[in-house]
């Protein structure tokens, strides 16, 4: 028991080592600059970054959590199984326009799923240069499907006997990448035993730490004093968390006794054949020197220069730099960016540090620094507030330049300035310039009211640290509502249904057509006296969506916090509620016209099935929600002679042709079975049929004829899923029924016949993909589950509140009645053989 526990506290450890090492190794593979992993979650159909390698991650917190539909490239390898390769940012723009929308940099990317035996665990993802075209990317798409394929091995052996052993829920571990260059300064190895709580220490650690031969080694306390006193806790911590398993996210830096700069990397235990032994955590000290030329060169600069490493460290400032950033030396070294200057956390500063490490061109842009009693740009800058700043990419560091600039003069033509406040530490951000080109090209997938609102609270609500958001559309000069989040239940009951000749914020910024900000709840309630407020203080804004003049509804924006609309955010604001308009306005006629669209396909379905004393047979038929098309699954159960013809197919595609081609089919199958005609002949007639309608669709189908008084069925199949089979007792099984090519490809295409047997009180299953497919999961495993499912569902025979067999397909349903967004279709017939004909009333 004891190994058990020991086993189970090392497994995430022991992942993240695991998605480390591969994620380097992808990086080298495939020439990149920076990678990670994406990783399964616990939340269904979510992915999570696990490991950024060569990126900081508070810079890319937007792409930490993504969803496996949306439209990006992880997504769609994860998703698909398929491996995703973006030469460069044409291509990328051209496929995926929402992530080009995002990251507007030169730089092509690889996207490789990661799967074991009979999962996606996740993706390998890898950042590099761009190429010419994907020719250039193959010998590096073969190295990283051959890591990728170690990594899923690897994953699989962690996940037996642990089903959520590999999956990841929290934020990322942020890596600095292996250097590409060779240390310049002096690096000392050590190893620290858990057990005895022992270091000990190589020749170099002893001239790095200035100790004779043996003196560093000893307990780790003593071993973190000497290297640096100040920092001791730190470097404990850190040895002990890789001890567990986990290293720490970053490397550290800390301060030797006399001040210098040193950096600690440790490791977590491996078991391996390295000269400190198997169990041990491993390190490396690295002291850059007091006096490297470079450094001394740099600090006689007039412009100010100051380092970053790829995680967004300072790793070097010079005098000058901490002048123009009025931060000590001391407060800026080992620190990110972001903590050692706060001020700089600003949308613009963060997208061109974000371009600088994905793109090889350097970026020039301008920042307003605060006044010298404030850490807050200044509201009014004055000349000599502006700082001129450009950032220098490299393989291993960013070179950061700073001199005092102007307003005016020294701006370059076409650069935007950095301004405004800056945003809450850790918030995500995107450039207010691609803040509406990301949520455009969202709402283009956008076909219903319901997903143009989660488009919007998917992309707005982040971008400007919203919490609450509340949708309402216009119908009747009434004001309904539509989507909401955030606010407290019950709280928007009232202003349900609220006319347009209502004195309120919402309605007022329809009929007017302006849009309405208010920096706290005191200043919404000073303008409307009387008005039902939620508890907090935080800011509001109120939108007007009216698309081509016509009004559409209204959109309601909260925050936390008091805050101020700078003009560029309401300016960006207004030009997102015409674009939201817009989609809500397309949702509504698809809706409309959605309407129109179920009663057809409700018409071509049966209306009643055919029956038999022997037989009881049910149907279910659950259009898919993602889109507004019909669909063209069908089931149907047709007397042929003295026995019952049981038909189930799917009509490749969706839309109104295959809707109508549906119905030709079914037509077709009809008449046919009601000729008595044998099953391999129905199908070869249905075929040519599909040929000769020249509709240019396939279709799949199943056809059993079965003879309710000796339990004999006969079937066909054209490239249809497998029937299930309940037994009586419970077992139940896959009929594995030999069958040929889909209606509608060959002419001469031959159908064999395979004979099964019912007995009373079996039940036959047969169903189209949309009930056994899922996105990430192979479609034997969705089989699996639905015989799991009918296996449990009970006896069709044992009445439950008056309802047979129907009680049986509600269950086998319920989840999929249940999903709101279903991407396909479904369609789902099940049929029992009673040994006696039902008594009448």
């Amino acid at each position: 028991m004891t190994g058990s526990a020991e086993g189970a506290e090392r497994t995430p450890g022991r992942l993240a080592a695991l998605l480390i090492d591969a994620s380097a190794e992808a990086i080298s593979a495939a020439g990149g600059h920076a990678g990670g992993v994406y990783l399964r979650s616990g939340t269904p159909g979510l992915l999570r970054l696990a490991v950024l390698e060569g990126l900081p991650g508070p810079l890319f917190r937007p792409w930490w959590r993504l969803h496996a539909d949306r439209p990006f490239p992880v997504a769609d390898a994860y998703r698909l199984g398929l491996e995703v390769v973006l030469p460069n940012a044409t291509e990328t723009m051209r496929r995926y326009p929402q992530f080009a929308a995002g990251l507007p940099f030169q730089f092509g990317s690889l996207h490789v799923p990661v799967a074991g035996r009979s999962a996606v665990y996740g993706v390998l993802t890898v950042l590099r240069p761009s190429a010419a075209d994907a020719t250039e990317l193959l010998p590096a798409r073969e190295r990283m499907a051959q890591v990728a394929e170690e990594l899923g091995s690897a994953l699989g052996a962690l996940e037996d006997g642990d089903a959520s052993a590999v999956s990841w829920d929290g934020g990322p571990l942020c890596v600095r990448p292996p250097s590409g260059r060779p240390p310049t300064g002096r690096v000392g190895r050590f190893a620290w035993d858990p057990a005895t709580g022992l270091v000990t220490a190589d020749e170099r650690l002893n001239v790095v730490l200035d100790a004779t031969a043996g003196e560093a080694d000893g307990t780790g306390e003593a071993f973190a004093e000497a290297v640096a006193p100040g920092d001791a806790e730190r470097i404990l911590a850190a040895l002990r968390e890789a001890a567990g398993g986990r290293p720490p996210a970053l490397p550290l830096y800390v301060r030797a006794p006399d001040g210098a700069l040193r950096l600690v990397e440790v490791w977590g235990p491996h078991d391996d054949s390295a000269p400190f032994g198997a169990a041990t955590v491993r390190g490396v000290v690295l002291d850059p020197g007091p006096g490297a030329v470079a450094d001394a060169a740099a600090d006689l600069l007039p412009d100010g220069v100051f380092c970053l490493d790829r995680v967004g460290t300072v790793v070097y400032a010079n005098p000058h730099a901490a002048r123009l950033l009025r931060r000590p030396r001391t407060e800026l070294l080992g620190r990110t960016l972001w903590e050692g200057v706060p001020w700089l956390n600003q949308p613009a500063v963060e997208d061109h540090l974000r371009g600088a490490l994905l793109s090889p061109e350097p970026m020039h842009f301008h920042v307003r620094r605060p006044s010298a009693h404030s850490r807050e740009p200044a509201a009014d800058s004055v000349e000599g507030d502006v700082l001129a700043m450009s950032v220098y990419p490299g393989r291993d560091l960013l070179t950061c330049t700073l001199r005092l600039g102007h307003r005016m003069a020294d701006v370059p033509a076409g650069l935007p300035e950095a301004h405004g406040p800056p945003e809450p530490a850790g918030a995500p951000s995107l450039s207010p310039l691609y803040r509406p080109i990301v949520l455009a090209i969202a709402l283009t997938e956008a076909v219903t009211a319901r997903q143009v609102s989660a488009v919007v609270m998917r992309e707005l609500l982040p971008a400007f640290g919203g919490r609450r958001l509340a949708i309402y559309l216009l119908q009747e000069r009434h004001l309904y509502l539509a989507w909401e989040t955030g606010f407290p239940k019950g709280f928007l009951a009232p202003f349900e249904g609220v006319g347009l000749d209502e004195r309120l914020p919402g309605v007022e910024t329809l009929t007017s057509g302006r849009p309405l900000f208010f920096d706290s709840m005191q200043q919404l309630a000073d303008a409307y006296p009387g008005i039902a407020l939620d508890a907090t203080e935080g800011a509001r804004a109120f939108l007007p969506l009216i698309a081509s003049g016509r009004a559409v509804g209204s959109c309601i924006l909260g925050f936390d916090r008091p805050r101020s609309f700078s003009t560029e955010e309401r300016t960006v604001l207004t030009a997102m509620a015409g674009l939201i308009a817009h989609a809500m306005e397309k949702a509504q006629r698809y809706e409309s016209e959605a309407a129109l669209a179920r009663g057809l396909q409700q018409a071509l379905l049966p209306r009643r099935l055919s029956q038999h004393p022997l037989v009881e047979t049910t149907g279910r038929y659950l259009p898919g929600t993602q889109g507004m098309e019909v669909g063209g699954d069908w089931y149907d159960v047709v007397a042929a002679g003295d026995g019952l013809a049981l038909v189930i197919g799917d009509v490749q595609g969706h839309g109104v042709q295959a809707a109508a081609t549906m119905g030709q089919l079914r037509s077709a199958v009809r008449a046919f079975a009601l000729g008595d005609r044998p099953p391999d002949e129905v199908m070869s007639g249905t075929n040519r049929l599909l040929i000769d309608l020249d509709a240019g669709l396939f279709a799949s189908c199943c056809y059993i004829r079965l003879d309710p008084a000796t339990g004999v069925a006969q079937a066909a199949v054209a490239g249809h899923l497998p029937p299930l089979l309940r037994r009586p007792d419970g077992r139940t099984h896959v009929v594995d029924l030999p069958g040929g090519v889909v209606l509608g490809v060959d002419p001469q295409a031959q159908y064999p016949v395979a004979e099964l047997r019912m007995e009373p009180g079996a039940v036959l299953a047969l169903y189209t993909d949309g009930l056994v497919e899922r996105p990430g999961v192979d479609i034997d495993d969705g089989i699996s589950a639905l015989r799991v499912a009918l296996a449990k569902a009970g006896a069709p025979g044992a009445r439950r509140g008056g309802r047979l067999l129907a009680g049986v397909a509600d269950r086998l349903t319920v989840t999929a009645r249940h999903t709101a967004d279903r991407p396909d279709d479904i369609a789902l017939l099940l049929a029992t053989r009673r040994a006696t004909p039902p008594r009448r009333k």
